[in-house]
C-alpha cells in the first residue's frame, strides 16, 4: 500500500478504493450499536450458556462428563468471556496496526476513510465484549506478560503483509467461535447478539485485509513471502493457545491443570477448529503464505 499519493492512481489503488467505497456503503447501512440495542440491566437466566456447549475447550472429555450442568454453563460463561478478552488484546494491536499503516496515507481516499471507519468499530467492539464480560462474569482475563511483550514486538514489526495477514487470521479466529454461537437458543441472548454484531461487521473487515494482503505480497520475493508466512503463523499459534487463559477455569471452580491437560488431547475440539479455518488456509493457500514451515505451525494449534 502506497503511504502518498501521486499524480496518477494506479490499478491497484484503484481496485482498492472501490473494494473501500463498497465497505464504507456497507458501515453507512448495516453498522450496529450493542449499547443500545442491548439492555444490559436484564438478568441472565442461569440455565444458558457463555457459548454452545460444543465449543467448549472442555466439550467430550472426561472432564466435561463429570461436570454439572450449572458448572457447564459456568465454564462456559468464564471461557467465552476469556476469549472475548483476549479479542480486545489483539484488536488494540490491529488499531495500532492500521493507524501507523495510515499516518502519513492519502487522507482524501477511500481506502484511508474505511481504515478510519474499521478502527472506530473495532474501539466499539471492545467496548462491548468489555462490557459483556463485566455482566457475564465480574472479571478480566489478559495474556501473561510474557505473551504481552511478544504483542508488543508485533506491534512495532510487523509490516505490509505480516500487518494484514495478521489482522486476517486473528479476526478469523474470533469469527469462528461466534458463528458458531450465534443462532444457539442455549447460548445467553446478549450473547447472541453480540455474536451476530461482531460476524456482521468483522466481515467487513476481513474483506479488507484479504484485499490489502494481495496488494502487499503481488511481486514479493519467495524469501520476504516466506518470512511474512511463517511471522503471521506464529502469530496465530500465540491466539489460539491464549484464547482461553488458564484462570478463566479456575474462576469456573475447575482443577485448572486438570483442565488444560484435557484441552491439549481434546480431539473434539481440535476438529471443531480445523473444520471452520478450511476458508481461511485456503485463502492463505492461494495467496502463497501457507508455505511449509507456516502448515508446521498452523497444524500444531489444530487449524489444518
Amino acid at each position: 500500500m502506497t503511504s502518498v499519493e501521486t499524480s496518477t492512481t494506479s490499478m491497484p489503488d484503484r481496485g482498492m478504493d472501490e473494494v473501500s467505497d463498497r465497505l464504507l456503503a456497507s458501515a453507512t447501512r448495516l453498522s450496529r450499536n450493542a449499547m443500545t440495542e442491548i439492555d444490559w440491566s436484564q438478568p441472565m437466566d442461569p440455565n444458558h450458556y457463555g457459548c454452545s456447549p460444543e465449543w467448549s475447550t472442555l466439550y467430550g472429555t472426561d472432564y466435561w462428563d463429570e461436570l454439572t450442568h450449572e458448572q457447564r454453563v459456568r465454564l462456559t460463561r468464564h471461557e467465552f468471556a476469556s476469549i472475548m478478552n483476549i479479542g480486545i488484546w489483539f484488536e488494540m494491536i490491529l488499531q495500532e496496526l492500521i493507524l501507523r499503516d495510515q499516518y502519513l496515507g492519502a487522507y482524501h481516499r477511500p481506502e484511508f476513510q474505511f481504515a478510519l471507519t474499521e478502527i472506530a468499530d473495532e474501539c466499539r467492539h471492545s467496548i462491548m465484549f468489555a462490557k459483556a464480560s463485566e455482566k457475564m462474569v465480574g472479571t478480566s482475563y489478559r495474556p501473561s506478560r510474557a505473551i504481552g511483550r511478544l504483542g508488543k514486538v508485533f506491534q512495532y514489526t510487523a509490516r505490509g503483509a505480516v500487518s494484514y495477514a495478521g489482522i486476517l487470521v486473528a479476526e478469523e479466529i474470533l469469527d469462528v467461535f461466534q458463528r458458531g454461537c450465534m443462532r444457539d437458543d442455549r447460548v445467553l441472548p446478549f450473547i447472541r447478539t453480540i455474536n451476530e454484531i461482531h460476524v456482521l461487521e468483522e466481515s467487513r473487515h476481513m474483506k479488507y485485509a484479504r484485499e490489502q494482503v494481495r496488494e502487499s505480497v503481488a511481486g514479493m520475493s519467495a524469501t520476504k513471502r516466506n518470512f511474512c508466512a511463517v511471522y503471521t503463523s506464529l502469530g496465530a499459534m500465540e491466539i489460539v493457545s491464549n484464547l482461553v487463559q488458564p484462570q478463566a477455569y479456575a474462576d469456573a471452580g475447575l482443577d485448572a491443570e486438570r483442565a488444560l491437560a484435557e484441552r491439549r488431547t481434546n480431539k473434539h475440539f481440535h476438529a471443531m477448529v480445523r473444520s471452520n479455518c478450511t476458508h481461511l488456509m485456503a485463502f492463505l493457500d492461494e495467496v502463497g503464505l501457507l508455505t511449509p514451515m507456516a502448515r508446521k505451525n498452523y497444524r500444531r494449534v489444530h487449524m489444518i
